[in-house]
């Protein structure tokens, strides 16, 4: 009889091991193990540190303003606008808690029941149904992770939003995530409600803040800007999550949801002061960096005048658009020097287009007391050529450089009555063709002062008078000015041949009124950073006497000349400008370039006018006729509310009547007297011996004097 075997009884004699289910919980507790282990490796070490989460600093715009306080331009990677949170409208903040976390105020950081709940309906459901993140997750995601649909982003966003928790409070957590989310073309609801509504965070409507907050599941989808309808869809949508968590009422739901989707774009307003603002960003990028540039929330107060930059602006473009007209009209369309192919156009038979080259200016003001540049103009259109000539473009300033050859000449014992001879001269250059200057006019005037040299604007005077003083000298006065180019010590130097920029022009020319003071020119007031820090203060002006206050003074009665009748810059009086005033003129060879410099006690301005390739600008075309005019314009704007004011006379200076004829003590025979300034130690002590009361007075040196060989 065979022996029954007792299965169960060898069963209960196995080793523990050899369990199945031992093996299975064996496995589960080093897996939790395992986890717990990464989970806390994770969290001492590839999570943001603690200064990381406690120091969120969300890219900011930089903001450039004006003297006045207007907001002149914006840069920035991230359109945001950083608002509090008791800004925001009442209902916003519910309504976000409604859509994507109902319970925020209750959990601390992740939500146990809601991951729950969503992982097993995502199970028994097969597909995904819908994700567990609270707000505070989303918010660990957009600072310091990434979208990836990976288990260890989760965690790491889960561990992320703890420390976020430990660290702020709800408000301040729901705060930063209303200024930081992307909602289409702007980041952040402040920046979103002026993009789509034209209106401030604190303005926005119930049915406005839910167009918002429905391109939280799709900002480029639900843009009202891409789908309208989508955009529709997506506001019933949160309001109706709205409604269900008693945010509204039934019948204000009903009421919101029949609304159509309005926006209310706001008007494109371009920067202003383009080409000075942009002098401002390429500092604050060569200084700061890149990354403070555009995400660092800098506030860059400028010295800029606003009101005066607009009534420059537009008096450049109007007389540039007349001379445009005036241009065109002496040329032929086919002209190869003046007209150029439109770039990728051709007209009905496939020809290229030719388009007249577009003439250019430039503008620039300084406040003569403490340096402030109170405007800038590097062109006609910003949006076409960005080139700045107010501070790039190096062009020859022509008879606006010989005040600082005169200059070099007062203040080494020459005097304004100092007596040269306007006529024709050669100069040998060993290894090339000699020098043979000539006046604008191509006349010669004869015996003549300083004074009257530089009030007409000979060129022969001037170029006797380096001569005279040596260009090494010239140059050492206008460096010593605030003339930085690289000037070449050259006799033609007298006309103007080296080129220098108008900004340094500008600098240079205040000196003058400034009494022998050069006042560093500045454009910047003060940077402060995001946190009220001050990054740079320039509000201490910076001196340096570089002329004595006689010669500087003696200088602008000089230039007060110019503007008198018979002066080159006479014509400023005629088109109303009555100040106290002195300036120059300026043509290049060929009438290439129009200059005009020119200065009050308190401001100092200058304009060019030209081609950018260095045709010129057509016969007669000169620095009286379209320099100054626009000048005028300027400085009219400019003292629109300044009192009227005289230069200050330094101590010491004697004012005596002087035969413009011989530049010595007038007697009575002397017919042109005319008072002439000086120091004591240049106080002239002979009389006139060339007007006697005789006939042969009247001959003119010129008529005898032939061309001087040097």
């Amino acid at each position: 009889m065979l022996k029954k075997i007792d299965k169960s009884k060898d069963a209960a004699k196995k080793p523990w091991f050899a369990r199945p289910v031992i093996w299975i919980f064996t496995f589960l507790v080093l897996l939790s193990v395992w986890g717990l282990i990464r989970t806390y490796q994770i969290y001492e070490s590839e999570l943001p540190s603690i200064d990381e989460v406690y120091n969120i600093e969300p890219p900011l715009k930089t903001k450039i303003y004006a003297r006045d306080g207007v907001l002149l331009q914006e840069f920035y990677n991230q359109n945001r606008i950083m608002t509090p949170y008791a800004q925001f409208p009442e209902h916003l903040p519910k309504m976000l808690m409604a859509v994507e976390d109902q319970e925020f105020y209750e959990h601390w950081g992740i939500n146990v029941r809601r991951i729950f709940i969503t992982a097993v309906k995502n199970i028994t459901q097969m597909r995904i149904e819908g994700g567990a993140s609270t707000i505070t997750q989303q918010l660990a995601r957009m600072l310091f992770l990434n979208r990836k649909q990976t288990l260890e982003r989760k965690i790491k966003e889960a561990l992320t939003a703890i420390k976020l928790e430990r660290m702020y409070s709800k408000d301040e957590i729901m705060e930063m995530y209303l200024n930081l989310y992307y909602f289409h073309r702007a980041y952040g609801v402040s920046a979103a409600a002026h993009v789509f509504f034209d209106k401030k965070a604190p303005e926005l409507t119930v049915s406005e803040c839910a167009v918002i907050l429905g391109m939280l599941r799709g900002p480029v989808i639900n843009s009202p800007f891409n789908n309208p309808d989508k955009a529709l869809a997506a506001r019933n949508r949160v309001l109706f999550s709205y409604y269900s968590e008693d945010g509204i009422t039934q019948q204000e739901f009903d009421s919101l949801k029949a609304l159509p989707l309005e926006i209310n774009l706001p008007k494109v307003v371009p920067g202003k002061a383009p080409y000075f603002t942009e002098f401002i960003r390429q500092y604050i990028e060569r200084t700061y960096g890149v990354d403070k540039l555009y995400n660092g929330g800098l506030k860059v107060y400028t010295t800029l005048d606003w009101d005066l930059q607009q009534a420059a602006e537009s008096s450049l473009v109007n007389h540039l658009d007349s001379l445009q007209k005036t241009i065109e009209s002496r040329r032929k369309k086919d002209d190869p020097m003046y007209t150029e192919i439109l770039p990728d156009t051709v007209d009905e038979f496939g020809d290229s287009i030719l388009v007249f080259k577009t003439i250019q200016g430039a503008a620039s003001s300084i406040n003569n007391e403490n340096g402030d540049i109170l405007i800038m103009i590097g062109g006609k259109d910003f949006a076409k050529t960005k080139f700045n000539r107010a501070v790039q473009a190096p062009r020859q300033p022509g008879s606006a450089f010989k005040p600082f050859i005169y200059t070099a000449a007062i203040d080494n014992g020459w005097t304004p009555d100092s007596i040269l001879y306007d006529n024709s001269i050669v100069l040998d250059i060993p290894g090339t063709e000699n020098w043979r200057p000539h006046n604008f006019d191509n006349k010669y005037l004869g015996r003549m002062t300083l004074r009257t040299g530089l009030k007409k604007s000979r060129n022969m005077i001037a170029a006797k008078l380096i001569l005279k003083i040596h260009p090494e000298l010239a140059v050492y006065y206008a460096e010593q000015m605030g003339i930085k180019s690289k000037l070449r010590a050259v006799p033609s130097l007298a006309m103007g041949s080296s080129e220098v920029r108008l900004e340094e022009l500008v600098g240079a020319y205040s000196v003058f009124p400034n009494g022998g003071i050069r006042v560093n020119p500045r454009h910047i007031l003060k940077i402060i950073d995001r946190y009220d820090n001050i990054l740079e203060d320039n509000t201490v002006v910076r001196k340096e006497e570089v002329l004595s206050e006689e010669t500087a003074y003696i200088m602008v009665t000089m230039l007060q000349s110019v503007m008198e009748p018979g002066g080159t810059g006479h014509k400023a009086r005629w088109l109303g400008f009555t100040r106290p005033a002195g300036g120059k003129t300026g043509t290049s060879n060929n009438f290439r370039d129009n200059w005009y410099l020119g200065f009050t006690p308190q401001v100092t301005s200058g304009v060019w006018v030209g081609f950018d390739d260095f045709i010129s600008i057509g016969r007669n075309m000169t620095g009286s006729a379209n320099g100054l005019p626009i000048w005028t314009k300027i400085m009219l704007a400019a003292h629109k509310d300044l009192p009227i004011e005289d230069f200050n006379v330094p101590d010491g200076m004697i004012f005596i009547d002087v035969c413009e004829e011989s530049g010595k003590l007038a007697t009575e025979y002397c017919r042109n007297v005319i008072q002439e300034i000086f120091t004591a130690n240049t106080v002239p002590t002979e009389k006139c011996d060339i007007c006697t009361g005789r006939k042969n007075d009247e001959s003119n040196p010129a008529d005898t004097a032939g061309t001087i060989r040097f």
